[in-house]
């Protein structure tokens, strides 16, 4: 780990014990880390460049399932969950029909019962809102019930938040994918698209807890939808990237034997004006174009949080957590989208800037998974822990004091760790693909026949892993 800054004094940390700090927790959909801050300096992310700067960034962090419902699951709850989209909605069904989730609460809900006020604008669990129904606005389906003081989901032009989650600019709505742009570059305000709303509402309730003559502390969630398809944002952020060249694409090609590959439907279902970004070099590079223009876009959100903290005299009480919900790939393995369980679509930033921590500018080389983010939550916020929870405290970690190494799991149909060195998969039908990331060729070059011993160690680790959701 690579430290900088210097250290709080003892008077400043008693202060912060004796005063709960605030948790701001900005979660960003479908966010790979293509950021300055993480090594890819064509990238303009000025806004969470420092954030990390301010705090500790990981730069291998990996998601639990490379989905949106089923990674924050496992983020908001601590724990591995089902695959899927529904995995907490049907979590919330359960807890409506038996009347109590006292076994297993959320990151929210233990917040909650401790004290905060907890309040999400924008898509933190999975639906934009959480609700569930027709058009993701039925009271009575919430995917999180008891979490959320308030949980907002401003849709303005868009009507509902369905319609907000796949919308592009002026309150167009997804009705037939194959009639809506892939990407498009707007000549308008932040507001011109969903999350403009989503933060300006966003900045309205941070303003509501700070002032609260309650003096309760605060647990506020935000839910960025960009980058996420369409990649729809305001022009000047395109703008940015005019004349700007593009690193290539890493090992583009299709993969051959069994492995997660997969057609990425979920991207060519869109219109695309007949082009296929796999062979078509210039298409390519604008589908990669208008990504970054979404990253910009989404990073200005980000700035507007971070600076009402300021505004509001709150950076210094207040943990600030940026958390990608999984990555996304951009060609490589001649994919373009997530749902894979290669390190493009797995892999995801997580910054932590804590007020009291001595380790502002940091880097952190460890393994981290997304279910560590609750519990160490709790340790920062000086909150009980949550025994229930399968994932760690990273706070030895923003203190430099852990030098092991860790492992992350994640699951769709199969499964995969991924060590310090090492990626093994798991598929159902018995097939294991092993991929050796000292040898140079990423996830290219199946090594298991000649690693037995290593797929032997890591396929023990991963299922006594798993074997964790059952408790």
């Amino acid at each position: 780990m690579v430290l900088g800054g210097v250290s709080a004094t003892a008077a400043e940390k008693n202060e912060q014990i004796q005063t709960p700090a605030n948790v701001l927790l900005i979660c960003v959909d479908d966010l790979r880390p293509e950021l300055n801050c993480f090594g890819q300096s064509y990238i303009q992310s000025p806004a969470i460049d420092a954030l990390a700067e301010d705090g500790v960034r990981f730069t291998r962090h990996y998601v639990q399932a490379p989905t949106c419902g089923a990674s924050r699951y496992a983020m908001l709850t601590g724990r591995y969950g089902p695959y899927g989209n529904a995995a907490l909605l049907n979590r919330g069904k359960t807890i409506l029909k038996q009347g109590d989730d006292a076994d297993h609460p959320t990151m929210p809900g233990w917040f909650r019962r401790n004290g905060y006020a907890t309040v999400s604008v924008g898509k933190v669990s999975h639906h934009p809102g959480g609700r569930a129904g027709a058009d993701w606005d039925d009271g009575s389906q919430p995917e999180m019930p008891g979490d959320w003081d308030r949980h907002l989901m401003p849709c303005g032009p868009w009507m509902h938040p369905r319609g907000a989650m796949h919308g592009l600019a002026n309150g167009q709505i997804r009705r037939d994918a194959g009639k809506m742009d892939v990407f498009e570059a707007f000549d308008g305000s932040d507001e011109s698209y969903p999350d403009g709303l989503i933060v300006e509402t966003a900045l309205s309730e941070m303003r509501r807890l700070q002032e609260d003559a309650s003096g309760k502390p605060w647990f506020l969630a935000v839910g960025l939808i960009r980058p996420h398809l369409p990649f729809g944002a305001p022009a000047k952020y395109l703008q940015r990237y005019d004349g700007v060249s593009l690193p290539p694409i890493e090992h583009p090609q299709k993969p051959e034997g069994e492995t997660t590959w997969h057609r990425s439907g979920e991207f060519m279902k869109y219109n695309r004006w007949g082009r296929d970004p796999n062979v078509d070099h210039e298409f390519a590079t604008e589908v990669r174009r208008h990504y970054a223009a979404c990253v910009s876009y989404a990073d200005a959100q980000v700035a507007k949080l971070l600076d009402q903290l300021e505004q509001l005299a709150a950076s210094e009480n207040t943990i600030v957590v940026l958390w990608g919900d999984h990555g996304w790939h951009l060609g490589e393995h001649a994919i373009w989208g997530k749902h894979a369980l290669f390190e493009e679509a797995l892999r995801s930033p997580l910054i932590i800037r804590d007020a009291g921590s001595p380790s502002r500018g940091g880097v952190v080389e460890h393994v981290v998974e997304s279910i560590d983010v609750f519990p160490t939550l709790c340790d920062l916020a000086s909150l009980p822990m949550p025994e229930f929870a399968h994932g760690q405290s990273l706070r030895p970690l923003l203190a430099d004091d852990d030098q092991t190494t860790g492992t992350a799991v994640s699951y769709t149909k199969a499964t995969t760790i991924r060590s310090d060195r090492f990626r093994l998969i798991l598929h159902p039908s018995g097939h294991v693909e092993l991929y050796d990331h000292a040898s140079g060729d990423g996830e290219t070059v199946n090594v298991a026949q000649s690693h037995p011993d290593v797929v032997k160690k890591l396929t023990r680790q991963m299922q006594d892993r798993l074997a964790r959701r059952e408790r």
